[in-house]
This record gives structure tokens, C-alpha cells and sequence, in this order.
């Protein structure tokens, strides 16, 4: 389990692990287990925990006034979930964070993150991961604001090829900002090409 963890932090950091680096990292990191539909943050909580999802797929979704959901984020294996303002601002999450697939990951509480970041590739590991992050959503504010829905479902199509495999078609929509009849009309024109 903590492997899989340790080769991603690899991948995003130069610096090494020492085997005290390895064991307070295990220390630090609680496997989780979450059933499917099961939440792992509540609108209106604090977001405790970030969590490296080592098996399944969640999501990071609003909700308004009128029922309706509002999906920000989706997350695969190998990927952090966290309300990041809750986690680390300590204020109520407008957000709720649950299992799409059952899942299991590792939780890392954030008192435990200020220790973890005393390890260089730790450290590292966040800075380019953080700035990856930040890229990859300016990018899908920009699409979501200038790009038409067949262009927003291409662009998801090459990037993410694989939340398609893992998620319904209502849960994709809302992840383009666009309804679920608009992404049959979206999917149909491609299929026709």
C-alpha cells in the first residue's frame, strides 16, 4: 500500500527517501477504507484529512439551493482529494467529498503534514504537485469559460481518458459545466466523425 505512495513521490521529487523518511511517512499516513456513495468530507465540516487514493475514484462536488450537483473535482488512483481552504484554513467546506467506487487510501491528518514537510522530498513532492494542480485548473477554468462543450469533452477525452471508463455520463456533464442532454448531443457529433 505505502509503495505506491512512495513511487509517487519519486515521480515528483528529485530528492531520495531514507528508511526514517519511509517509516515516519507510514507513521503519519492511516489506510482508509470508504464503501462506495460513503463520505469522506461533509459540507459544513472541517476537511481533516487529504487522502492519496491507492484503489477506486471519488469526487469533490457542491450542491445548490435547488438539489442540484456541482462536480469540481474527480480523482483516480495515484491522486490526492482534500478540500485544500478546509484543510488548511480550518473553515467549514462548502464541499462534499465522497467514494464513487469503493476506495482505498491513505489519510494524512494536517498536524502530521507540518512534520512530513520536514523531509525534503516531501516537500517537493507538494511544491510540484501543488503547481501542477494550480495549472491543470486554470486550465479548466479557461476551457470551461471560452471553449464550446465538444471542445471542453475533447480536451477531457485526451486528458483523462480514463474518468470516462469510471464515471457516468451525469457525473461527466456536470464535471464540463454542461447538462446531460448536451453531452449525448456532444458525444453523438464525435462518434460521427
Amino acid at each position: 500500500m505505502y509503495e505506491q505512495l512512495f513511487s509517487y513521490i519519486k515521480r515528483y521529487s528529485k530528492s531520495s527517501l531514507t528508511a526514517d523518511d519511509e517509516a515516519l511517512i507510514k507513521a503519519s499516513l492511516q489506510p482508509k477504507k470508504l464503501k462506495k456513495k460513503e463520505l469522506f468530507l461533509k459540507q459544513g465540516n472541517i476537511c481533516q484529512f487529504t487522502g492519496f487514493i491507492i484503489k477506486g475514484a471519488m469526487r469533490q462536488y457542491s450542491i445548490d439551493n435547488a438539489g442540484n450537483e456541482h462536480i469540481i473535482q474527480l480523482a483516480l488512483e495515484n491522486w490526492w482529494m482534500v478540500d485544500r481552504e478546509s484543510y488548511l484554513m480550518k473553515t467549514p467546506s462548502v464541499y462534499n467529498i465522497d467514494a464513487w467506487e469503493d476506495t482505498e487510501l491513505l489519510t494524512l491528518g494536517a498536524d502530521d503534514l507540518e512534520r512530513l514537510l520536514e523531509i525534503p522530498a516531501i516537500k517537493e513532492m507538494f511544491w510540484n504537485m501543488n503547481q501542477s494542480s494550480f495549472i491543470a485548473s486554470q486550465k479548466r477554468l479557461n476551457n470551461s469559460i471560452v471553449l464550446p462543450a465538444m471542445e471542453r469533452y475533447e480536451q477531457l477525452l485526451k486528458s483523462y481518458p480514463d474518468f470516462l471508463q469510471r464515471f457516468p455520463q451525469h457525473i461527466i456533464a456536470s464535471y464540463l459545466g454542461i447538462t446531460k442532454e448536451t453531452l449525448s448531443r456532444v458525444r453523438s457529433k464525435l462518434f460521427q466523425k
